[in-house]
């Protein structure tokens, strides 16, 4: 997300200047609006050098620590000296004691972790409505929390995809082997036969050729298809009509809305729970969910909320969501217990993920299995035809 140096007004006319991350020049005007400042003039700020994003076990790690010595009376210069000692990787311990000497020199924990790079800008925003509010310790436990329950999510979907990804390795590596090395060897001996061969087995035997022939081809050409895949999905239109894609596949889309609205739900409940308004907060949600489809359509709600429609109706215009979610803010709204129907409302949807994750394996594991018969057992079927033709053959030589 870029960086912007702008200037505003207050409402009494006084100018200020100051940084801040934003989408676009459209969403940093909101931003301001939020704020009361009137944007008169932005730049973006060139990027600098970044380390490696921080993934989710080392940012609840990193929140964890923070705000139980926070929370214990540990003055935050003080915790970022302690965490800078430990016996941790050197690159997070270099992370560490860069943000305690810029807290020395007087930045704010929230700047200092902006410039760093490595930093989600969902949990800078949050330390830093943290730092106007005085409850630093409460949000940091709160964000590690919320690391820790992303992590063990992503950590089940990549368990869930180990198993097919194996299994497809493995069939692919015996089916080479058996078109390069075992099936040519029937195939020659069939060559002998003055017979007609099934269609099958002809299908088979120009294909083993075709890749003994031309196996290095064959590689260079999957690799520039895989890599051509890869390039296109980062061309942003092509991004985006592939995230609408996944969520209209059979099975695995409902699967997918399940857990993008836990990623939601979960990330919008920490926001509004540390006292940011629900612009800011959908606004550092955006990127969050994992989809840029349902990213886009982040501008269209803010908008609607903007203009006073309530969240649970801004919501039901978004496609990708479980519609279960609106109506459960809905209620929320109409209680006056908005934030503990959004804890509620996260906890059913991280629970539902898991639930749907643990099924889909269920599904994978026959369904992998099955496949990998029916690609075996015609390549047997097209080597056991021909041989009936063999047998007869032999008996007539006899």
């Amino acid at each position: 997300m870029p960086l912007y140096r702008y200037r505003a007004a207050k409402l009494d006319g006084k100018k200020v200047r100051g940084e801040i991350q934003a989408q676009d020049q459209v969403v940093l005007q909101e931003l301001l609006l939020d704020k009361e400042l009137f944007l008169t003039a932005c730049e973006e700020v060139p990027k600098k050098l970044a380390g490696k994003a921080l993934g989710a076990k080392q940012l609840a790690d990193f929140c964890r620590e923070l705000g139980m010595m926070l929370s214990t009376g540990v003055p935050l210069t003080r915790a970022l000296s302690i965490m800078s000692r430990r016996d941790i990787k050197q690159e997070t311990k270099s992370l560490y004691t860069d943000l305690h000497r810029q807290l020395r020199q007087g930045a704010m924990l929230s700047e200092a972790m902006m410039q760093q790079g490595t930093f989600p800008d969902l949990l800078v925003s949050m330390i830093s409505a943290s730092e106007a509010s005085g409850s630093m310790d409460k949000t940091a436990i709160k964000m590690a929390d919320h690391y820790d329950k992303s992590y063990r999510l992503s950590r089940k979907i990549r368990s869930a995809m180990t198993y097919p990804i194996i299994l497809g390795t493995i069939t692919v590596i015996v089916l080479l082997v058996v078109f390069l090395m075992v099936l040519p060897r029937f195939f020659d001996l069939f060559d002998s036969l003055d017979t007609e061969l099934p269609q099958i087995t002809k299908f088979m035997l120009n294909l083993s050729i075709f890749l003994r022939d031309n196996g290095i081809w064959t590689i260079i050409c999957a690799f520039l298809v895989v890599l051509g895949f890869r390039l296109l999905r980062n061309v942003p239109s092509v991004k985006v009509s592939f995230d609408r894609l996944k969520l209209r596949l059979p099975v695995v889309g409902k699967l997918l809305k399940t857990i993008y609205t836990a990623r939601f739900a979960r990330t919008f409940s920490s926001c509004y729970a540390s006292g940011i308004s629900i612009i800011s907060a959908l606004n550092n949600t955006r990127n969050t969910v994992g989809n840029t489809y349902i990213a886009e359509q982040f501008t269209e709600m803010i908008r609607n909320v903007r203009e006073g429609k309530p969240l649970s109706v801004a919501l039901q215009a978004v496609d990708g969501f479980d519609v279960k979610l609106a109506a459960s803010i809905l209620i929320g709204e109409e209680t006056g217990r908005l934030y503990d129907m959004l804890e509620a409302t996260a906890d059913a949807f991280d629970y539902d993920a898991e639930i749907a994750l643990a099924r889909l394996t269920a599904l994978i594991e026959p369904v992998m299995i099955v496949l990998m018969a029916l690609i075996i057992g015609t390549v047997v079927m097209s080597v056991m035809l021909p041989m009936t033709t063999l047998y007869d053959a032999i008996g007539a030589s006899a």
